[in-house]
This record gives structure tokens, C-alpha cells and sequence, in this order.
């Protein structure tokens, strides 16, 4: 990566740690669910691999930093950039509804095979089998409604960096949300519909980076890979 590349702006996402109910399966949208220890102890490790100068989300580089409302995303970002240590101003984090977990609606605390079996018993999938990412959830959100938010945010993220992206000014941007819901901003980000089958693992307490190719905002890109920075 050139020291150009460096400075491109980044939109950085991590998901929130485990909870009971993301390790056990079930499906977990506006039921408010606190961390595990094991969630806890995520978080805290990735802080302190991840977070600080010079590293790969450095606080003096976030312009602005979104959050879910949910307990669970907003015990994770306390932990991960604590608010005394971190220097990141209340004024610069936003917390909102536009990054919450996709609404699972009648689905909310039903494991995969449970929702299976509801829409077989109430006549539906007699043809295919149900796919969250193009069928949605009934009585929660349908794909459109879902991307509809995810572009709403990538816009206002969009314009926030497209002045700087030479490095002119830092304007990394911070998410921290939800497993479904990130997966679902990437494939935004690349300008994929959301039912694209694009194979994604984002694990409790991941971490991964956005960023445009060749310095330009009408190129969003994600990072494969990075190089550590350079010990000096």
C-alpha cells in the first residue's frame, strides 16, 4: 500500500461483540441484549490491538463515527474507544437508527430453522427456499427498506470525504453496528444489490475496512488486506 493509499479516506465497520442470543443463532434486531464476558473480552482485545495512534483506527483520524443505539452496539463502542482515553468528541459520534440490525420483525428470536418452518406452515417458499436478503422479514423490513437507509448514510458519508481524498484533511469514518446490516452496507458500498450473493463472514467483534480506489469517490473499493504500519 503507497503512502498515498494511506490517506485515502476509510469508512472502518466492526460489529458488536457476542451476545447470548448471536451465539446460540437466533436473530436479533430491536430486543435490546447486552454483552457476554466473552463479548466483553473481544471488544476489549481489539482496542488494544486496534485502536491508538498509528494504528489501524487511529481516534485523530475519525470525522465521524456511527453507532447503533442498541445496547449492545453502544456497550461495544464505549469499550472499544473509551470516551476519556480516546479523545473522540461526543460532537463528531451519532448515534442511529439508519445502522440498526435489519427489523426481523415476526422473526425477532427465532433461530434459521424456526423461520423456516413458520413460513412453510403459513404457505410460503413452495417454490424456493427463503433467503433473508431478497424475501425479507414479515412484519420487519423488506430489502428496499433496508437499502433505501444503507444509502442514505453511504451518501452522507460519501460527501463528508469526497473533498479530502488525497489526505487533505483526515475523514476516516467509524461504524459500529450489526453482523447483517454491515454485511449489508459492504455490498452497498460496492454498488451491489443487497440479495447479491457475495459471501461475507463478519465474526462478533470484527473488523474491516472501506476505502476507494485510486483516490476516487465514484470508485468505492474494500481493503483484501493491509500492510501494518511501520515501526519507527
Amino acid at each position: 500500500m503507497s503512502d498515498q493509499d494511506a490517506l485515502t479516506p476509510r469508512v472502518i465497520i466492526f460489529r458488536h461483540g457476542e451476545t447470548e442470543w448471536a451465539k446460540s443463532g437466533r436473530f436479533t434486531s430491536s430486543t435490546d441484549i447486552g454483552l457476554t464476558p466473552a463479548g466483553v473480552a473481544q471488544v476489549s482485545s481489539a482496542s488494544a490491538k486496534f485502536v491508538g495512534a498509528g494504528k489501524l483506527v487511529d481516534p485523530c483520524r475519525l470525522a465521524l463515527v456511527f453507532v447503533s443505539p442498541r445496547v449492545r452496539a453502544v456497550d461495544t463502542f464505549a469499550l472499544l474507544l473509551p470516551p476519556a482515553s480516546s479523545g473522540v468528541g461526543a460532537d463528531k459520534v451519532v448515534y442511529t437508527e439508519e445502522i440498526t440490525e435489519w427489523n426481523y420483525g415476526h422473526y425477532e428470536g427465532l433461530k434459521d430453522q424456526e423461520i423456516r418452518l413458520l413460513r412453510k406452515n403459513g404457505g410460503l417458499d413452495k417454490e424456493s427456499e427463503w433467503n433473508i436478503w431478497s424475501d425479507g422479514c414479515e412484519g420487519g423490513e423488506s430489502k428496499q427498506q433496508v437499502t433505501e437507509r444503507l444509502d442514505r448514510l453511504i451518501l452522507h458519508i460519501k460527501e463528508t470525504q469526497k473533498p479530502y481524498m488525497r489526505g487533505e484533511k483526515p475523514v476516516d469514518v467509524l461504524l459500529v453496528a450489526h453482523g447483517l446490516i454491515l454485511r449489508c452496507f459492504v455490498k452497498r458500498w460496492l454498488g451491489l444489490s443487497i440479495d447479491n450473493p457475495l459471501p461475507m463472514i463478519l465474526a462478533p467483534g470484527a473488523i474491516a475496512v472501506l476505502s476507494y480506489k485510486n483516490n476516487d469517490v465514484d470508485k468505492p473499493a474494500f481493503h483484501v488486506g493491509l500492510a501494518p504500519p511501520s515501526e519507527e
